[in-house]
C-alpha cells in the first residue's frame, strides 16, 4: 500500500555536504567495482596466447573472442536480473550478493578444464560484475554531492583501468616460466581477483543504505538516521546552499510500467541518448581491448609473456582521460564535453585504421595510439554510465543503467569480441582495418546525437534532473 505523504530536505543535505571521509569510504567500497571488471577483462585479454597453449586450454582465437563475448552476456543478464532487485529491495544488500557471485566464479574460472567449463564460469563472472554496475552506480549518485557528481562519476569508471594494469603487471609475474610454471600461471591471474573481492566484502560491511531509496520506500525515520549519521561524519559547518525541501507520497515501490513510461513516455529523447552512447562505446571498448592482444602476436609477434607491457600504456591513457577532463564535466557541461570525447575519439580510431593498413605502426606505435584514443573515449565512455544513471527518476534509476548497460552491451558488445576474433583469425590486416573504421563510424555517431540531445545535468539535484515518481 502507498504510505502517507512527508516532507523532506535530505537530499538537498546529501547536496550541500563538504566532501569527506565518507565519501572516500563510498568510492573505496563501491568504486572497485570497476577495478574489478578491468582485472578480469585484461587477464583474459594478457593470457590470450597462454590460454591458446597446450599448457592453457588449447583455445583457438575464435574460442577466445566467444569466451569474452560470453562474458558480456553474462553481464548482460546479471545487470537485468540484480539492478531489478537493487530497486526493489536495496542497494546494500546486492552489494554482498553480487560480489559473492563475481568471487566464487571468477576463482571457478581458474579451475577451468576444458573450453566449455571456461566459457560456462566466464558468464557467471560476467553476471556478478554486471549486477554490480546497476546498483553501485546508482549508489554513488545518490551519495554524491550535485556539483562533484560528474567527476567523482568519471572517476570511479575511469578506475576500471587501474584493475587493466593490474591484471597487466599480474599477467607478466604469473606468464613468466622463470617464476611460475606455464600450466599455473594462468590459473593464478584469475584468483587475483577473487582476493581482491574477499576484501571488498569486509570495506562493504560498514556502508549505509541509500537514504534516497529508504525515502522513495516510505522509510523515513531510517534515512534520516543514516542521514544525521553521515553528516556527523563531516566538519561542522562543512555545508554549502541551503537545504531545499521536497514532498513526497511513495507508491509501494515503482513496478514495470513505471520503468517502461519513464523511459518510452516521460523521457524518450533521454533513452534515444542513453542507448546510443552505450552501444557506441561498448563496441568499440569490447572490440578492440579484448582482442589487442591477438593483434600483437598476430601482426607483431610479441611473445605472450610480454603482451602486459603494452597493455600499461593503454591502461594508462584510459585512466588519466576521466581523472584529467573530469573536472569540466562539470564545468563546461556535459553535452560539450561528452560531444568532444567521442568526436576525438571516433577521428583518432579512423586515422590508426588506416595508418595500421599500411603496415607503417610498429607495436609500440599503435599502443601509443590507441592510448591517445582511448585518453578521450574514456572520458566520453564514463560519462555515458553518468548520463544513464542521473537522467531517470530514483524509483526505477538501477532496473534504468541495467537497461542500457543490457541493451547498449548486447548491440556493441557482444558482437564485438567475436567480429574481431573472426577477423584476425583470417590473418589480413585489411579486415582488421573495416572493424576499426567501423568503430570509428560509431563513435562519431554517438558524438552528433550527444551534441543534439545531450542532457544539461552538471550541478543539478538528482531530483531535479528527473523527478521522482513518488514527488508530489
Amino acid at each position: 500500500m502507498p504510505s502517507e505523504a512527508f516532507t523532506t530536505d535530505i537530499p538537498a543535505r546529501l547536496d550541500r555536504l563538504a566532501w569527506s571521509g565518507f565519501h572516500w569510504l563510498i568510492l573505496a567500497a563501491l568504486g572497485i567495482t570497476w577495478i574489478l571488471d578491468g582485472l578480469e577483462v585484461t587477464i583474459v585479454g594478457s593470457l590470450s596466447g597462454a590460454l591458446q597453449s597446450r599448457a592453457g586450454l588449447s583455445l583457438s582465437s575464435t574460442q577466445i573472442g566467444l569466451s569474452a563475448s560470453l562474458y558480456i552476456a553474462g553481464a548482460v543478464a546479471g545487470a537485468l536480473l540484480f539492478g531489478q532487485l537493487a530497486d526493489q529491495y536495496g542497494r546494500r544488500k546486492l552489494f554482498v550478493v553480487t560480489v559473492g557471485v563475481y568471487l566464487l566464479a571468477t576463482i571457478a574460472t581458474g579451475l577451468s578444464w576444458n573450453f566449455a567449463s571456461f566459457a560456462v564460469f566466464r558468464i557467471l563472472t560476467g553476471a556478478g560484475i554486471g549486477g554490480e554496475y546497476s546498483a553501485i552506480n546508482s549508489a554513488i549518485q545518490e551519495f554524491t554531492p550535485a556539483r562533484l557528481r560528474g567527476r567523482v562519476d568519471l572517476l570511479v569508471n575511469g578506475s576500471y583501468w587501474i584493475g587493466a594494469a593490474l591484471g597487466a603487471l599480474g599477467s607478466l609475474v604469473v606468464l613468466d616460466p622463470a617464476l611460475v610454471p606455464a600450466a599455473l600461471g594462468w590459473r593464478l591471474a584469475f584468483i587475483i581477483g577473487g582476493v581482491l573481492a574477499m576484501a571488498v566484502m569486509l570495506l562493504r560491511r560498514f556502508v549505509p543504505e541509500s537514504p534516497r531509496w529508504l525515502l522513495t520506500h516510505g522509510r523515513v525515520a531510517e534515512a534520516e538516521a543514516v542521514m544525521l549519521q553521515i553528516e556527523a561524519r563531516v566538519a561542522p559547518g562543512a555545508f554549502s546552499g541551503t537545504a531545499v525541501a521536497i514532498r513526497l507520497r511513495p507508491r509501494g515501490g515503482a513496478r514495470l510500467g513505471d520503468l517502461l513510461r519513464s523511459l518510452l513516455t516521460d523521457y524518450p529523447q533521454r533513452t534515444v541518448l542513453g542507448l546510443t552512447l552505450m552501444a557506441t562505446q561498448a563496441f568499440c571498448y569490447n572490440a578492440i581491448f579484448f582482442t589487442y592482444a591477438l593483434v600483437l602476436t598476430t601482426f607483431y609477434k610479441i611473445p605472450a609473456e610480454k603482451i602486459g607491457w603494452f597493455l600499461l600504456p593503454f591502461a594508462a591513457g584510459n585512466f588519466l582521460g576521466p581523472l584529467l577532463l573530469g573536472t569540466w564535466f562539470d564545468t563546461l557541461g556535459r553535452r560539450v564535453m561528452i560531444a568532444a570525447s567521442y568526436g576525438l575519439s571516433g577521428l583518432l580510431m579512423a586515422a590508426t585504421a588506416l595508418l595500421f593498413a599500411r603496415g607503417v605502426l610498429s607495436a609500440s606505435w599503435q599502443t601509443a595510439l590507441w592510448s591517445l584514443n582511448f585518453f578521450f573515449a574514456s572520458a566520453g565512455a564514463s560519462a555515458a554510465y553518468l548520463t544513464v544513471g542521473e537522467s531517470f527518476p530514483l524509483e526505477v534509476r538501477a532496473r534504468a543503467i541495467a537497461v542500457f548497460y543490457a541493451f547498449g552491451t548486447a548491440l556493441g558488445g557482444i558482437a564485438g569480441p567475436v567480429l574481431f576474433g573472426a577477423l584476425i583469425q583470417t590473418g589480413a590486416r585489411i579486415n582488421i582495418v573495416w572493424g576499426y573504421l567501423l568503430g570509428a563510424a560509431l563513435m562519431l555517431v554517438g558524438a552528433l546525437v550527444e551534441a543534439r540531445i545531450g542532457v544539461a545535468a552538471e550541478g543539478r539535484a538528482l531530483e531535479d534532473v528527473a523527478a521522482p515518481l513518488s514527488k508530489i
